[in-house]
């Protein structure tokens, strides 16, 4: 009797299809998570009063229930900065800032084909998902010496 492959145990809930389009739009296809990466990415914004001032305006129980969905696929890591009251920082995993290139090609894709776009600054084309990794490093690192 032939096996059947394994399937990977699944993070999120099932897919209307298998499309990898389908599968991404499903997880990021809201208006404000991409925005929510590209403010932790790009603007070094980590906690959540920070992403809460964004310009924007992302309404508070979006922005939470946000927070909470990218954290649970592994977008996002949630750190406690602080124990009384409980602070946390929102970081990118390998998995979110992987993302970055995508914030790129949209980018550029609007500059070619929205006249009401700006120019993002010349940090942000600069930007890699190595690089976006090791400043959060660097943000954390100065978060545990602040304990101390």
């Amino acid at each position: 009797m032939p096996q059947t492959p394994k399937q990977p145990p699944q993070t999120t809930a099932p897919h209307r299809s298998d499309c990898p389009i389908t599968c991404t739009l499903e997880l990021l296809g809201d208006k404000w998570s991409l925005l929510l990466i590209r403010d932790i990415a790009v603007a070094g914004k980590h906690r959540y009063s920070e992403l809460e001032n964004s310009p924007e305006n992302i309404p508070t129980n979006i922005l939470a229930e946000r927070l909470k969905r990218l954290t649970h696929n592994n977008i996002l890591e949630k750190i406690c900065y602080q124990q009384r009251p409980p602070r946390y920082a929102y970081m990118l995993t390998p998995k979110g800032a992987n993302l970055l290139p995508v914030l790129h090609a949209i980018s550029k894709w609007a500059l070619e084909n929205d006249t009401g776009s700006w120019q993002p600054p010349n940090i942000f084309w600069q930007l890699t998902p190595e690089k976006v990794l090791a400043n959060q490093k660097q943000y954390i690192t100065e978060i545990n010496a602040n304990k101390r």
